[in-house]
């Protein structure tokens, strides 16, 4: 029994505040990962850590571990407080960044200034580059001070580190150079590189090195942490677009939260539908834009599923609600959309990896480099400055940076255009994918009967027989018959009632419409009652019967008249969708247990030209298997609980999400509409989701492989360094960004 107690797991997403850099999300990684059972992930753009845990640890440990690392940490909040407390801290930390950032930039800007035009160098201008310069190391650097301070008290070095000696070196070296040292020691005249001698008449001075680096380095903190708010902006639009109170059935108003299922409720005309209900009043057009992407909106009556968040935009409803809280699908979305962006790209381990090795390397390149000049013997101040632009230049931020921004923009995105990617395993497995098998009902056509065509006898009106056998078929429960009646109503409008209504067991169904004795079904129903098709109907019913759809005979007062055609229609967007699956290189194949002439008519019609047909639910996976084994990368999209194993076997799964629980659970990606061009957007995003994962990388690894020996060779000023790194940063998140114009 104890042994099942141990097994036993628990999850909990922390907040964690007070890191700066990627490595520091390392750090805090390995320190949760030391604790016996504790599985944890921390992502350093989300600012969250994703952890797993026996249920024998308390949480609060999780939480006491991760400030010992000098951090600080938070477990969610009780759902009734609401998310007001996390807008406001990074609220304040931009605040904040943003007045450093200003106080820095107009103290600075005086100090490179008089640095590098020798016009503005008057008597003793140093001195008052002094008294500008040093609030801006102090006072605007402080964050980067207080951070260093705070990791080596814990043994640790971050970026902060490497910030914290460079600007303090470059300060402290100057204030020795202007009390103690003398003009001519050796240094740096030009901005980019180094000359053997500073001629300015400055001496040894690098306080405009040290103001420099401050402001870029603020300035790039602030655009980043700005540039992060924005990555995560969708999933917050998302999780903000449930209504706040709701109307109840006896008119009284109450907080959402309050709802229970089974609760019935009112939504007046531009109001949100609080909850995932059915409408048992009313009837209205639903506008359902912002959780499915799709613009037109809805009609909803009676008996209809309708979705919490959506707005309705015609009539007043009355609604049951069936599901609250974090059942709903807004919240599932909501929660699928985190799970995703807390996930790591297999690329991004490696990146993690450096990053957490990365900052002691730098600090031993500097001294090395340091060493090095000083033993070449080109000056105390030539070694210095390349010590210090090693020390500032290097950055791992943009590598820790690189994968979750782009997971933040691509599944904030995807949310927006009704697609839920599961996490940087799905946008992986994208890449290889050259076909797509696409099961037929529910997918590629609507999934119910529809009638589709009618024919009738010649002097016969179609307005009559679609109202005599409409109003017989709507006393009917039989998928057929609400086919007919379904289609009857909409062509003609309101339906008789029908009297003495009889179903006859596998044949159809009888009675009295309007004193017209009807009959509805199968020609072997009207024939009992020597009613025949006449010649052009019957050749009318095997065409039908011959294309795999279904046909039913209408009869009535001793004479056939008419032959009814009902199918499952292919949907309308379903051609179209075919085309963009082949534009991106895929190979569609339809998949399905209907016979093989239906399969073929629905694939010539939308331009497919694989077809598996006549195939068992439970064989559906091995289908996928049999492509596999062939050397296939598969993708399969699927709606129904038969689609389940087929999804998971899939290299990609893409479940409809229109479609059952179970088929969206095997999926990678969910699709909110049932609309199969999604299909081909969702594809389409991941691997461009992707694509900007490998750009960010190769920028990161790159700038560094470039940049680190460029400043350990002396090729580049302390400034022009930290401006370089605050760059890198931003241009890696900026790039992301690009993925919120993903059309």
């Amino acid at each position: 029994m104890s042994q099942l107690t141990d097994d036993r797991r628990n999850a909990v997403e922390l907040s964690i505040g007070g890191m700066t850099c990627a490595s520091c999300a390392n750090r805090i990684e390995r320190k949760l990962n030391k604790m016996d059972g504790v599985t944890a992930t921390v992502n350093y753009a989300t600012e969250k850590a994703k952890v797993t845990f026996p249920e024998s640890v308390d949480p609060s440990l999780l939480v006491a571990e991760v400030e010992k690392a000098g951090y600080t940490a938070a477990l969610p909040a009780p759902p009734e407080t609401g998310n007001e407390t996390g807008e406001e801290e990074p609220q304040d930390e931009l605040r904040s960044l943003r007045q450093r950032l200003v106080t820095s930039v107009v103290l600075a800007v005086p100090v490179i200034a008089m640095a590098m035009i020798p016009p503005l160098q008057f008597t003793n201008w140093q001195w008052l580059s002094l008294v500008l310069a040093a609030p801006v190391v102090v006072y605007a650097g402080w964050p980067f001070h207080k951070a260093a301070w705070t990791n080596l008290r814990h043994g640790a070095a971050t970026m902060d580190t490497l910030i914290s000696i460079g600007t303090i070196a470059a300060l402290g070296w100057s204030l020795w150079a202007l009390f103690f040292g003398s003009a001519g020691v050796p240094g740096m005249t030009h901005p980019f590189v180094f000359t053997i001698e500073r001629t300015d008449g400055s001496g040894n001075i690098y306080l405009e090195a040290a103001a420099g680096v401050t402001a870029f380095i603020l300035a790039g903190r602030y655009f980043e942490a700005r540039s992060k708010r924005r990555a995560g902006a969708a999933l917050r639009a998302l999780l903000e677009l449930g209504a706040k109170e709701v109307e109840l059935a006896d008119g009284r108003r109450v907080p959402v939260d309050q709802l229970k299922a089974g609760d019935r409720f009112v939504v007046r005309p531009g109001d949100k539908i609080a909850t995932d209900g059915v409408v048992e009043e009313g009837s209205s057009a639903v506008d359902t834009s912002m959780l499915t992407g799709e613009s037109v909106p809805v009609e909803v009556g009676a008996g209809d599923a309708v979705t919490g968040a959506t707005v309705n935009a015609g009539g007043r409803l009355v609604v049951r609600a069936t599901r609250v809280g974090a059942d709903t699908q807004l919240a599932q979305m909501a929660k699928l959309v985190e799970e995703a962006q807390t996930g790591k790209a297999q690329v991004q381990r490696l990146a993690d990896r450096i990053s957490g090795i990365f900052v002691p390397i730098v600090i031993a390149l500097a001294l090395g480099t340091l060493g090095f000049w000083l033993g070449t013997g080109a000056g105390a101040g030539a070694a210095f400055t390349a010590a210090v632009a090693v020390l500032i230049i290097a950055c791992p931020c943009a590598l820790g940076l690189a994968t979750p921004t782009a997971l933040l923009v691509g599944t904030g995105r995807g949310a927006q255009l009704g697609i839920l990617i599961k996490g940087p395993e799905a946008l992986e497995s994208t890449r290889g994918i050259d076909t797509v098998v696409l099961d037929k009902t529910g997918t590629v056509t609507e999934g119910r009967m529809t009638l589709t065509a009618v024919h009738v006898a010649e002097g016969e009106s179609e307005e009559e027989v679609l109202r005599l056998a409409g109003a017989l078929e709507h006393a009917s429960e039989h998928p057929i018959a609400q086919a007919v009646a379904k289609g009857a109503a909409a062509r003609v409008g309101r339906l008789p009632a029908p009297e003495d209504f009889a179903n006859v067991e596998g044949l159809g169904v009888q009675g009295v419409v309007d004193g017209h004795a009807v009959l509805v079904g199968r020609p072997r129903l009207l024939a009992e009652w020597s009613q025949h098709l006449p010649a052009d109907l019957e050749r009318e019913l095997h065409e039908a019967q011959a294309a795999g759809r279904t046909a039913v005979a209408v009869g009535w007062d001793g004479q056939a008249r008419a032959v009814l055609v009902v199918a499952d229609v292919v949907k309308p967007t379903s051609a179209e969708a075919i085309t963009r699956l082949r534009a991106l290189g895929l190979t569609p194949v339809l998949l399905t247990g209907d016979n093989e002439a239906v399969a073929k008519t629905v694939a010539a019609e939308v331009g497919i030209d694989e077809v598996i047909a006549e195939v068992l639910p439970a064989d559906k996976v091995d289908v996928v298997k049999k492509l596999q084994a062939e050397g296939k990368v598969v993708a399969m999209v699927g709606d129904g609980v038969n689609d389940a194993a087929a999804l998971a076997q899939a290299d990609l799964g893409l479940a409809m999400g229109t479609g059952t629980d179970a088929a969206i659970e095997a999926s990678d990606l969910t699709l909110v509409r049932g609309d199969l061009r999604v299909a081909a957007d969702a594809i389409r995003l991941s691997r461009r989701t992707l694509s900007t994962i490998k750009g960010n990388l190769f920028w990161a690894f790159a700038y560094n492989v470039a940049a680190l020996p460029l400043a350990a060779m002396g090729l580049l000023n302390p400034m022009i360094a930290g401006a370089a790194m605050a760059f890198s940063s931003v241009f890696v998140v900026s790039n992301s960004l690009r993925l919120r114009r993903f059309r």
